[in-house]
């Protein structure tokens, strides 16, 4: 869907995205990470064609990108972009029209919309009476409304209370289903493994880390089990195959502990250690979190 090839960009002597490369799969749902600063916004903008890169080239669909792909790209921008005096309705109309739908058509999709979020009375509300959240559930539908092929969300969940961004969460993933490939930009990490086919980490410009996220994750196996045991309480005395990180305490007769595997040593090493001893009620080998990886990968940079 999206191929964003060398990508360079420069503002007064400051680079903002340094040979920057990106593969997005045709219906898929592709998370853009990185600190704020990072460079994030800038790429962004760069497919909008709000702005142009300084070198480096945008396909989409295989075509470089040009003027005719606008229509086919939804944006729900970080900033906001809704006028304050106007009244809900007409504003996404109008936005709806820029976007190449008749005013019938784009009414009619709109009050469906409406209808989907319960928010039918907002229509004739002005941006101004609304809160953060109900501002970005507008914005949301005029982002969607003429049914892009490729949906760009810079931080979606922003402004939104739990049972909204759920919704909203709700929602992108039905588009997906429905063939929309989405581009979508956050720190929320746990919305990055919740939604995410894969990752790429923009950091001081550059692309540090993407891929898969199962097979990112996978990557960064560091032989770290759970264990939880009950019967007698094991004081472990260093000969074991495993390491003790630490002893998570003892609910209702059982032990959990938190180890790590010695070189040469496999999970089945840690039950044949424990079985004899003790009943194992839980193995689980702990993966880090997208979460833990980002952290890692940002302060190797420095």
């Amino acid at each position: 869907m999206l191929s964003i090839r060398h990508i360079v960009k420069q503002y007064a002597g400051h680079t903002a995205l340094n040979d920057v490369s990106l593969e997005v799969e045709s219906g898929k749902i592709f998370g853009l990470l990185g600190p704020n600063g990072a460079g994030k916004t800038s790429l962004i903008r760069i497919i909008n064609q709000i702005t142009a890169p300084d070198s480096g080239e945008v396909y989409f669909n295989g075509e470089r990108l040009n003027q005719s792909h606008i229509e086919r790209i939804g944006y729900l921008p970080e900033e906001r972009g809704l006028y304050k005096k106007m009244e809900i309705g007409e504003q996404i109309v109008y936005l709806a029209r820029l976007k190449g739908l008749s005013r019938h058509e784009a009414t009619k999709r709109i009050k469906y919309w409406f209808e989907k979020l319960q928010i039918e009375n907002w229509w004739h509300k002005k941006v101004e009476e609304l809160s953060k959240g109900m501002q970005q559930k507008a914005q949301f539908v005029a982002t969607v409304l003429h049914e892009p092929e490729l949906l760009i969300l810079d931080e979606p969940f922003s402004g939104f209370d739990p049972v909204n961004a759920e919704v909203i969460k709700d929602e992108i993933l039905e588009l997906n289903r429905k063939g929309a490939t989405i581009l979508f930009s956050t720190h929320r990490m746990e919305s990055v493994e919740e939604l995410c086919d894969s990752i790429a980490l923009i950091n001081k410009s550059q692309k540090i880390l993407d891929g898969k996220v199962k097979a990112i994750r996978k990557s960064y196996r560091n032989d770290t089990y759970l264990v939880e045991y009950a019967g007698e309480q094991i004081s472990f005395n260093g000969n074991e195959p495993f390491e003790q990180l630490a002893e998570l305490g003892e609910d209702d007769g059982a032990y959990m502990v938190k180890l790590k595997l010695k070189p040469g040593a496999d999970s089945n090493s840690v039950l044949q250690y424990f079985i004899p001893r003790v009943r194992v009620n839980m193995l689980q080998e702990v993966i880090p979190t997208m979460h833990e990886i980002f952290i890692e990968k940002v302060n190797q940079i420095g």
